[in-house]
Parts: C-alpha cells; sequence; structure tokens
C-alpha cells in the first residue's frame, strides 16, 4: 500500500526532488528511451503529489492550476516504478491527484495528455478522451478530460 502527500516545488525536500527526478528519468527516459526535456521549468508552478511506499518514492504526479499548463487543470508526469506497477497504485495516485485539484483549485474540469496505451486506465480513472492522437516527444499520445461531480451536485 502506498500513502500520499502533497507539496509545493518550495516544500520538497532537496533529497525527495532528487528522488522525483531520479523515477521521472528512470521510467520516461530510460525505460521509454525517450530523449526530452524533462526538468521544463514548470515543476516550481506545480503541486507534487507524492506516493511513498517503505519511506520511497514510488509513484508521482505533478498538478496544475487552470491556465499555468492547459487550459483547465491537469495532472501529468504520472509515474509508477516498474517494479511496483503490479499493485495497481496508479489508480490510488490518480484518486489522490483528483482530489488534490478539487480540493486545491475548486477545479471541475481537468485535462491530460496522455500516452495513447494508457487511454483504458485513464478512462477506468474518469477521463474521456477528445481530439486525435498526436506525437509527444515521439510517443502516441491523445488528450483526455474529467469531469469532478461532487455528491452535492
Amino acid at each position: 500500500m502506498i500513502h500520499t502527500q502533497v507539496k509545493t516545488f518550495s516544500e520538497l525536500t532537496t533529497q525527495e526532488l532528487y528522488n522525483i527526478l531520479q523515477l521521472r528519468s528512470e521510467v520516461f527516459v530510460v525505460e521509454q528511451d525517450c530523449v526530452y526535456q524533462d526538468i521544463d521549468g514548470k515543476d516550481q508552478k506545480a503541486w507534487h503529489v507524492l506516493g511513498i511506499k517503505d519511506e520511497k518514492i514510488v509513484a508521482y504526479t505533478r498538478i496544475f492550476k487552470a491556465g499555468d499548463y492547459f487550459e483547465h487543470a491537469s495532472i501529468g508526469r504520472v509515474v509508477i516504478a516498474k517494479n511496483q506497477r503490479a499493485f495497481k497504485y496508479g489508480y490510488d495516485l490518480m484518486k489522490a491527484s483528483v482530489e488534490v485539484v478539487e480540493t486545491y483549485f475548486k477545479a471541475k474540469t481537468i485535462q491530460i495528455s496522455a500516452q495513447a496505451h494508457l487511454k483504458s486506465f485513464y478512462n477506468n480513472c474518469g477521463f474521456v478522451e477528445f481530439g486525435d492522437e498526436y506525437l509527444e516527444d515521439n510517443i502516441p499520445h491523445i488528450a483526455m478530460l474529467a469531469t469532478i461531480i461532487t455528491e452535492s451536485e
């Protein structure tokens, strides 16, 4: 089981930032064999959701309020350590990330740029694709939206 922590960039410790960048590099650069500029100057604006297991960051997302990345609030850099994927922590991580958008940004719509092969995972998390597939860093992606519905609505 993972537990999550939510932090702004300035709240991250140097070690946490190092571990986040290491995890992102392990998956997005090495595993996916994709050379791209991960350190893009946007982490400072993001909220960071850390998925922690046995005192180690094994899952992560970064979240933006509307207008900081996309028109809508957004969740990105969704990553689970390869040796932890069998445990389905992605669902816990996305649930926590959606809660951050709702709690901190009071947003009702979330936009993501999903790797196309993960479309069904994001469908299961409440996201619906819109538009055509496109290449982002030479990997097929699809834009997706989710609408947050609260119990009072």
